[in-house]
């Protein structure tokens, strides 16, 4: 159900990652999006923890069951299927757009494994930027463009939170929060529910039980409000399914796991 990037791959809607180059690049320029057909069918998109207030309110967050988890939010309840977006590639209402979707096609990389620093990289691939007689330039006498600085200074904040949401996982894993997740979704008429798991959630049991220390830790750090976002937010499973099932998208209750 939920499944994230391997380490070894380029990540997720990234076909390659070129570094942004004053000499290279000196005349490129970026047309803005108005459709993400890399987003049609695509239903698990990462996000961080600086995310979960806004998009608990319209889609689902899940933990990917792997050894290192990450926070998903789910645009869809079944692999190849995303109700908001329409296979023009625009968003069929005003919805949250995760960072991550919004940061494409640039990319902070580390060019070397052992150096800190990080480069502005982008998709060659991506059909929005380029040699252009129109859009924003990416560089003005040999240096980053306005635009092209607010789109370092976003990728930076993003790298941030991605920090954050590492520490966040960590002191999950360190309270032994998260379990093995199961949804049951039992529409009317349905001879049997339709039954969801591959993804990791919070235990509310676990997080009523925490010791008072534990849990005055986690309330001031900031931990408690994300973990409720969390917890709040799988109550609109059933919105999105029901999305799913009015598209004709909804898969035969003995596939959908």
């Amino acid at each position: 159900m939920a499944s994230a990037p391997q380490s070894n791959q380029l990540p997720l809607f990234y076909n390659s990652l070129e570094p942004l180059s004053s000499e290279v690049h000196a005349s490129y320029r970026f047309r803005p999006m108005d459709s993400a057909p890399f987003l049609v069918g695509q239903h698990a998109i990462p996000i961080t923890v600086d995310e979960f207030t806004q998009v608990q309110r319209f889609m689902p967050i899940v933990f990917t069951a792997d050894a290192d988890p990450v926070p998903l939010a789910l645009m869809g309840m079944n692999e190849g299927t995303n109700v908001f977006i329409g296979e023009d590639g625009r968003a069929s209402q005003d919805i949250y757009i995760p960072a991550y979707v919004r940061r494409y096609p640039f990319m902070l990389v580390r060019l070397q494994p052992d150096s800190e620093q990080l480069s502005l990289c982008f998709d060659p691939t991506s059909n929005t930027i380029g040699a252009f007689d129109d859009g924003e330039a990416i560089f003005e006498d040999g240096q980053p463009s306005t635009f092209t600085k607010n789109v370092l200074e976003f990728n930076d904040m993003f790298e941030q939170a991605l920090m954050r949401t590492r520490n966040f996982m960590n002191d999950l894993k360190e309270l032994e929060l998260l379990m093995d997740g199961e949804l049951s979704i039992q529409p009317d008429g349905a001879p049997q529910p339709f039954v969801y798991r591959g993804f990791q959630m919070v235990n509310e049991e676990k997080l009523r039980d925490l010791r008072g220390d534990q849990l005055r830790k986690i309330n001031q750090n900031g931990l408690l409000p994300l973990l409720y976002a969390h917890l709040f937010s799988l109550s609109v499973t059933r919105e999105i399914f029901g999305r799913q099932m009015a598209q004709g998208k909804a898969p035969a209750p003995q596939t959908a796991l």
